[in-house]
């Protein structure tokens, strides 16, 4: 008999035969929980009333907890801490209406038995789409099995049909019939053969991702494990954003006012105040504008070929927002930055940067900029997060439409060359205060029209794949664009997209991530072209490459 007294692991109590377990995840910022907390009591009342329309009752596996003012789970201790109290056959409903930090569930549906569903509704006023899609990427990667739906009030038919087969089979069955393996054979030789090129090219001459603190806000779908990534001919230098903090303290404010001057020069605006806790200030400008000086020396000094600036959880409470940083940084026209010895850093080039250090958009990013740059095509890149979208019916340059157009939007900037207008169109707002305490200035504007290439590299399977579409950014009536943006961040840019050969519903069950690379083309064919030359390229590079809706 062991003398040792042993622990003794008591499992939850199983629920009953017509009871579903409801999770809702949350940000790590408590400010945001609190301001969000209405949208996500709203969207619950709805799901239980769906739920209830079926003879099934939805109970929360976590109290509301009045001291906070939410009921959301705010870390990844307190989320494996409540999934010790539910049934590991439990059915469970994770209920998202805001962005969330996915690393707070995955200890406890990673190890979960029973029948997962992954629900969000169907608005812009919180990024809750963004944080459901972020999550079905993080399950994805982690091989769990899982379903996912989302409707605006939970009474639409798509979304009931999907209840009840989930409710019925444990399972939600999606049409995927828009996705196809990609065929290099159907490729013109002109690229086929650039794409064989440079690929042959990146595994010769290796780049090199800078990734200044890896692991932002929880997406462990936004991680590349080395051996994946080293296998395509990317490597990562591991940076600090301490470092990053230091460099910015030996930039002067004279070298940071003369990126200010060049900005002002260019047009772009300032919206500035005095009040540091709700204004976008000179201050706040001069410390972006140095961040953006100290950003290129570090990258000039190991060789960098992108970088990714995490700034959540590190840099927010020593610094202002990286945003403006990163739209300068994806731009060839951007101002000057020099050595300390003098040299222009990376002149008449972009240096393609992956917000919230998300490595699968730093990888697609190294592809992307060599293939543009070989086809003399501007190499400006950015990520979006997939927002939101609606259908629309109306007058828009691209003549009369009667379907549905997608919003993207990043959180904060995209490349001035991106912008209708570039930087004279361009406006700079304080980050809401509740996701920036230290504020800092955005770069808003619409996105112009034109030809884009979509993209999403992501790992699954033990594999790393992409994703590939086309699409075309539109220009929709000014009073439908200022009332979307009210409807979303009203401070961060826009971007309107007719995806081409897929609906609203496919492209929401197939895209493994809240973010898509996007690049613009001259034309059309052009457009075609570079998606051919890009796909072969990442097939050489050993990735599983699938188109959608083309």
């Amino acid at each position: 008999m062991s003398g040792y007294t042993l622990p003794i692991v008591e499992e939850a109590a199983p629920v009953a035969a017509d009871e579903v377990l409801l999770v809702a995840n949350g940000d790590l910022r408590q400010s945001a929980n609190k301001v969000c907390w209405a949208a996500q009591d709203g969207l619950e009342k709805m799901l239980a009333e769906a739920f209830k329309q079926e003879g099934i009752r939805v109970r929360r596996a976590h109290a509301y907890d009045s001291e906070l003012g939410h009921g959301f789970i705010y870390s990844q201790r307190m989320g494996m801490q409540v999934f010790e109290n539910i049934h590991p056959d439990a059915p469970i409903v994770v209920a998202e209406s805001v962005w969330q930090y996915s690393s707070h569930l995955l200890a406890g549906l990673i190890s979960h038995r029973g029948p997962i569903l992954v629900v969000a509704n169907w608005s812009g006023q919180w990024p809750g789409l963004v944080g459901m899609l972020n999550l079905n990427g993080c399950l994805r990667k982690a091989g769990v099995n899982f379903s996912t739906l989302w409707s605006k009030d939970f009474t639409d038919e798509f979304f009931r049909n999907g209840l009840r087969q989930w409710i019925r089979e444990k399972k939600v069955s999606h049409d995927l019939s828009h996705v196809r393996d990609f065929d290099a054979n159907a490729v013109g030789e002109p690229e086929r053969a650039l794409g064989v090129a440079l690929a042959k090219e990146l595994l010769h001459k290796k780049a090199l991702m800078g990734v200044f603190d890896e692991g932002c806000m929880g997406m462990f779908n936004a991680i590349i494990e080395d051996s994946f990534m080293n296998s395509a001919g990317i490597y990562k230098e591991r940076l600090s954003q301490s470092a990053l903090y230091a460099a910015m303290l030996q930039v002067t404010d004279a070298e940071a006012q003369k990126v200010r001057d060049w900005l002002d020069a260019k047009g772009m605006r300032f919206l500035t105040g005095s009040n540091e806790e709700t204004d976008l200030t000179d201050g706040q400008i001069l410390g972006q504008c140095k961040m953006y000086i100290a950003a290129l020396r570090i990258a000039d000094q190991f060789g960098c070929d992108a970088i990714g600036i995490q700034y959540q959880q590190g840099l927010k409470d020593l610094a202002p927002a990286s945003d403006l940083v990163e739209s300068l940084l994806n731009n060839v026209d951007r101002p000057p930055a020099y050595s300390a010895d003098g040299r222009e850093l990376y002149a008449g080039k972009a240096l393609p940067h992956f917000n919230e250090v998300d490595e699968c958009v730093g990888f697609d990013s190294i592809v992307t900029a060599r293939v543009w740059n070989a086809m003399g095509i501007d190499p400006a890149t950015t990520l979006h997060d997939v927002r939101w979208g609606e259908h629309f019916k109306g007058t828009t340059n691209q003549g009369e439409i009667d379907e549905f157009v997608w919003l993207f939007q990043i959180s904060g900037a995209v490349p001035a060359s991106h912008l209708l207008g570039g930087y004279a169109g361009a406006v700079s707002e304080r980050q809401p205060a509740m996701y920036f305490r230290l504020g800092g200035g955005t770069v808003k504007g619409v996105c112009k029209p034109g030809e884009i290439v979509w993209s999403r590299v992501y790992l699954e399977d033990g594999a790393l794949q992409v994703d590939l579409g086309r699409g075309t950014a539109i220009l929709l009536p000014e009073a439908e664009t200022q009332r979307r943006w009210k409807e979303v961040t009203s401070q961060w840019p826009v971007q309107h997209v007719l995806l081409h050969g897929l609906s609203q519903n496919q492209f929401m069950a197939r895209h493994p991530a809240n973010h898509v690379n996007v690049a613009y083309a001259d034309s059309v064919e052009e457009a075609d072209r570079a998606l051919g030359a890009k796909a072969v390229m990442f097939q050489q590079m050993g990735l599983r490459v699938h188109l959608c809706g083309i």
